[in-house]
């Protein structure tokens, strides 16, 4: 668990950093999917009452990355694997249609900065070993930056804000199968060539592939199994 998970607040607004606080915890794992968030230990551990936890926990319960379970209260959303592959089938033609407005819109400065992502990518430890493919968030998320470049903003709103959140639950994991690093990374930089030569047919079909590869190892079995109580 890390630190800043376990520190208490101190501030004035409590309920933002509470969410803040919560929503890193569930995206690194500290909170796993299936985990029951318990209002009281929560608040003791980040020394505030329970009306701003009770106010985030909500906020998180509208992003979808919470739910309430009849007589159990709230918990981490757990998805099993019909859920995902659901998920996984929009995704493909939302972002499919993301990277083809963004073959056509995007910036020389933001291509430049999409291929120096890549290569910090590929040097990184866990890639090179084959233990998986971890990112960050924001400018360090190479399906983010394709995203902001595509220049729709209900796109944004539907992939980044709904769609990512709960994804990025299970991304962590989906890149841990042996061999799928290197494979990712492949499929990366395809997408990348065919968005540097401005082709929207080229780079919509470059990225339906990457995450159609991802959904059929799901389909295969070799994805995570319902509610597994392990960091991704």
């Amino acid at each position: 668990m890390s630190d800043d998970f376990a520190a208490p607040l101190v501030a004035q607004n409590l309920a933002t950093l509470a969410y803040e606080r919560l929503e890193r915890a569930i995206m690194e794992g500290d909170l796993p999917p299936g985990e029951r968030l318990s209002e009281s230990g929560l608040a003791r551990r980040f020394g505030i009452s329970r009306g701003p936890l009770r106010e985030a926990i909500g906020q998180l319960e509208g992003r979808g990355l919470v739910e309430r379970v009849s007589n159990q209260g709230a918990r981490v959303v757990a998805l099993d694997t019909p859920d995902l592959i659901d998920l996984m089938v929009v995704r493909e033609a939302l972002e499919g249609m993301a990277c083809r407005l963004a073959a056509e819109r995007m910036a020389e400065p933001d291509l430049a900065r999409l291929a120096a992502l890549l290569e910090a990518h590929a040097q990184a430890e866990p890639i090179v070993s084959g233990r998986g493919y971890f990112q960050g968030t924001g400018d360090r998320d190479f399906h983010q930056l394709i995203l902001r470049a595509s220049g729709n903003r209900r796109l944004a709103v539907q992939l980044g804000s709904e769609l990512y959140p709960l994804l990025r639950l299970y991304r962590h994991r989906l890149s841990m199968r042996p061999g799928r690093p290197a494979e990712a990374l492949a499929e990366h930089r395809a997408i990348l060539e065919a968005l540097s030569a401005r082709h929207p047919d080229r780079a919509e079909e470059a990225m339906r592939a990457h995450v159609r590869a991802a959904r059929q190892a799901l389909e295969e079995g070799r994805g995570p199994g319902p509610v597994e109580a392990e960091s991704a």
